[in-house]
Order: C-alpha cells, then structure tokens, then sequence
C-alpha cells in the first residue's frame, strides 16, 4: 500500500527555549488548530520530556478540539495522544529512562500534548520503543492498540478456543482488535462495510458481515464476547447473538443495562488506561511479526488541520491510522 506524505511548509523553532505546538485556543471545527511558538516545558516529577519524533493522530484528538471530550479539557490546549520520540530529559523520581533513549507512549490521562516538537510525558504512561520499530509505527500504536487489547483481554477475557464479534472491525481499534483476537486463538467475527471484508480477512477474520446491510443477527448465533467499537443500535442488536454468560464491551459508549440483564449478559464500558507494560507487549508482537501496523498518511506537524480535515471526511477516506512525522 501506497501511504499519503502530504507536501506542506513546516517551520522550525529558532530560540531554544521554544518550540512549536498545534494549540487550540477555542473548540471548533479543524480551522481551531494554529501552529504556534510556545515556551518548551520542562518535565516535574515522575515526567519525561519527549523530544516528538512522530505523533499519532486520532478521533479522540477531533472529539477533544470540538469540545466533546468526556474529560475536562481547559483550554488552551496542545491537541495529541501518541507520541514516539526520545529521552530529552527527566523529571525528578524517574529512574526507568535515560535521556537519549527512544520511548513511545501517551503524554498524559487527558490525551493531550502530543502534536508538539517536545512533550512532557507520564513516565508511567511510556514504554521503551524497540530499534525494529520506526517512530511513525510506534506513534501509530499507542491508544488504538491497548484500547483493543485492554476490550479483549481485561474486560472481555477472551481466549482461546473462543468467539469473539467485532462490530466496526475496519477502524484503527477494530484493526488491532482482529490481529489480537487472532493471535489469542480466538474465532473473529469481523462487522463492517462490504468493501472492508477483503481487508479484514486479511488481517486474520474468519468471517466477516456487514452489520449495516440487513439483520447480521440473524446470521450469527452464539459468540462469547462481542467488542463494540460503534454504539448505536448496532450494539444493541448484537447483545441476542451473546451466549448466556458472555460479554459486551464498548469502548464508545455505555451499553444497556436493561437489555444485559434480558439477555443474561455482562456490559462493560471503559476507559483505555495506557501502561508502561501493556506498551512494550504490544510492540514485542509488532516486533515479532504477529501483528501489523496500519499507518494511512503521513503529514508534517503543520499539518495537523488537514489531518483532522480527513478524520472528518473532507479528504478521501484512508484506512489507516495518520501520523505528524514532527523530526525528518
């Protein structure tokens, strides 16, 4: 696959002591985002300054710059939850890092600071990045992969031997969630588009519907677990092919108590809690070969407002996670 590297100018800091930063003064549509000139922070304690080589980018950046985060959000913010980069210098009590080292991870539980030439970063929230793994890839990682992992394994137990539907399987989530389930020995179920089945396969489905297009419960009966990455009336439509006993999790939305209890089902919803842990076993099956990243563009920092332009589908659809390479 041919990934976008979209042309734009891109500015550099000339004083030391600042640097540049996607801000976001008010929430509003992408035209919010301005490339800015801001004081380089230095990291307190149990924090790590990051010097950003790479910054994922994703909706939950687009839901926090309109102002629809379910966290507080005090503006004026730096949008950006991925980064991958190296040590430039550490906070007091942290003893796991040494500057110069290549780390990947998220900067903090807001899911901020990220689109930035630096960023001060939750030492408890980075993981060591391996050499194998570029810093494009490794920004592509973080909040998608342990959001599926943290669905299938902590809150879903899904394992081997088991059924497992994923409904929105074709988004970066979903994407990981499929190769994990996969890898586990799990049977997927994979719901999405019909132009997406092909892709899906490919990724490790063993059988794929497109729950837009007619009633997939009625093709698909008894799966132990179903991770939900819609909401909607397709999650609850999904809970009468669950196995009494079984489980749904949503990362998006909190299910039906009502309809979980009529099915004789647990419902989950959660919050993906990035560890120092989770990430590095997740990059050693990166590593390892057993799962692939999926990177769809690749822009410069300044062009953080063309990357949201396309999450909100003002640029042809890319599958694919986008990424600022911040350092060339």
């Amino acid at each position: 696959m041919t990934i976008p590297v979209f042309a734009q100018a891109q500015e550099t800091s000339h004083a030391s002591h600042l640097m540049k930063a996607c801000r976001v003064h008010e929430f509003g549509p992408p035209s919010v985002i301005t490339l800015e000139d801001v004081p380089r922070p230095e990291p307190g304690e149990g924090e790590v300054l990051v010097k950003v080589h790479a910054a994922g980018v994703g909706p939950w950046d687009a839901w926090i710059r309109a102002g629809r985060s379910l966290l507080p959000q005090p503006l004026p913010l730096t949008l950006g939850s991925d980064v991958s980069g190296t040590v430039a210098a550490l906070g007091s009590g942290v003893s796991k890092f040494s500057p110069g080292d290549a780390v990947f991870g998220v900067p903090n539980k807001r899911f901020t600071d990220g689109y930035a030439e630096y960023a001060i970063a939750s030492a408890a929230m980075l993981a060591i990045k391996p050499d194998r793994l570029a810093h494009v890839d490794a920004a592509s990682l973080p909040v998608v992969a342990v959001t599926a992992w943290q669905a299938l394994f902590d809150q879903a137990h899904v394992s081997n031997g088991r059924t497992v539907l994923i409904l929105g399987a074709a988004g970066n989530v979903g994407t990981y969630a499929v190769q994990f389930a996969r890898a586990a020995g799990a049977r997927v179920i994979a719901a999405a588009s019909t132009a997406d089945h092909a892709y899906l396969r490919s990724m490790g489905a063993s059988d794929v519907v497109d729950a837009r297009a007619g009633h997939f419960e009625d093709r698909i009966k008894s799966v132990d677990a179903v991770i939900d990455l819609v909401g909607g009336e397709i999650q609850a439509r999904s809970f009468s092919i669950i196995k009494p006993g079984g489980t749904l999790v949503s990362a998006v939305s909190r299910p039906d108590p009502a309809l979980a209890a009529a099915h004789d089902v647990k419902a989950k919803f959660f919050f993906v809690d990035v560890t120092t842990e989770l990430l590095g076993q997740i990059a050693a099956e990166v590593v390892a070969g057993r799962i692939v990243t999926q990177i769809g563009a690749i822009l410069p920092l300044a062009g953080a407002r063309t990357a949201h332009e396309i999450l909100e589908g003002s640029h042809p659809r890319l599958r694919g996670k986008i990424v600022l390479r911040v350092v060339t």
